[in-house]
């Protein structure tokens, strides 16, 4: 018996009669939060740069896919196997330059002609915007979102040609907080944060990441405040803004980091 069929025995027999009683209440929809939460792990696992961990969160993560194909398999839909192959196929035929007699030279060349499969195998017939996920995270959905308009032509060129529309979007908000209506205040701040992300994709930053990351230094930094008022043996409530904020300065001085994103 392989790994993985070790491991969809074990699947089966948690579903089965004498399995275990909250593996047999899932379906689909209840395991959704854990998909979503094994998959963050495994990349907080990415960021720690640590491969036990890595190791751990992969094979929680790939318990959750067996899981899903288990239930898939009691209603006759799919399996592992169906599973496997279908991926195996659709690799296959994405990668003409790797298992067949085309050429591209360059990632873009690759990207390109990876769309031109997807839209050969009926995918984005609808809509440039087809298949991208309604849950993903804002700032990678607008992402991916530009992505898609600019693969038909609907971009600027470089970063800098996207600026101006930057510097309008923060005037409007500035505008609208005059005025003091909070819906439009909304809409001028989605605005705002669409041109940040059209900035950071045309950079080649992942918006997601570096959000993620600046909340981090963020924490950090202010984790360092919070240590020095206790050696001062002084509650932060106490602390000026203008203290706090030398400290911060003093904070700053640790690290920073930009995530480059993968187009494809």
């Amino acid at each position: 018996m392989t790994e993985i069929d070790r491991l969809v025995e074990i699947m089966r027999v948690l579903r089965s009669d004498k399995g275990c009683p909250w593996d047999l209440r899932q379906d689909h929809g209840s395991l959704k939060p854990f998909l979503i939460e094994e998959t963050y792990e495994v990349i907080d696992a990415i960021d720690g740069s640590d491969p036990q961990a890595l190791k751990e969160e992969l094979g929680d993560l790939l318990f959750q896919i067996l899981f899903h194909c288990q239930l898939a398999s009691e209603r006759g839909d799919f399996d592992l196997k169906d599973v496997c192959d279908a991926i195996a196929d659709k690799m296959i035929s994405r990668h003409p330059h790797v298992f067949g007699n085309e050429t591209f030279d360059t990632p873009e060349e690759v990207s390109r002609q990876w769309e031109q499969r997807k839209k050969e195998e009926g995918k984005n017939k609808g809509s440039i915007f087809e298949g991208i996920p309604r849950h993903l995270p804002a700032l990678l959905k607008a992402h991916r979102v530009q992505s898609r308009a600019s693969k038909v032509g609907f971009d600027w060129q470089e970063a800098r040609e996207a600026m101006p529309k930057l510097h309008e979007e923060l005037s409007e908000l500035a505008s609208s907080m005059d005025r003091g209506k909070p819906e439009e205040i909304e809409g001028e701040l989605g605005d705002l944060l669409f041109s940040v992300v059209n900035v950071a994709r045309l950079c080649k930053v992942n918006p997601e990441e570096a959000l993620n990351g600046t909340i981090k230094k963020f924490i950090e930094r202010f984790n360092y405040i919070a240590r020095q008022a206790e050696i001062m043996d002084k509650p932060l409530s106490e602390m000026t803004l203008e203290e706090m904020d030398m400290l911060w300065e003093e904070a700053k001085e640790k690290r920073g980091q930009i995530i480059i994103i993968d187009e494809r």
